[in-house]
């Protein structure tokens, strides 16, 4: 599945798993991208902000 959706989204396969491990590490420190669009707005910026750490691009970016 994660190969998939990174070939799909046109992203390497180890920057899609390191937004997913980013990702999945915020929802367990407490964040949550579905209670509202500002929260998912948050989210989406401080995953964007340790990602470009990583020297990984915005995956959310168009």
């Amino acid at each position: 599945v994660v190969a998939r959706e990174a070939l799909e989204n046109g992203k390497s396969l180890k920057d899609h798993y390191a937004h997913l491990l980013v990702h999945g590490t915020l929802h367990a420190q407490g964040w949550d991208h579905e209670t509202s669009a500002e929260d998912a707005d948050a989210m989406e910026a401080y995953e964007a902000e340790i990602l470009a750490g990583l020297g990984i691009a915005d995956p959310y970016a168009a």
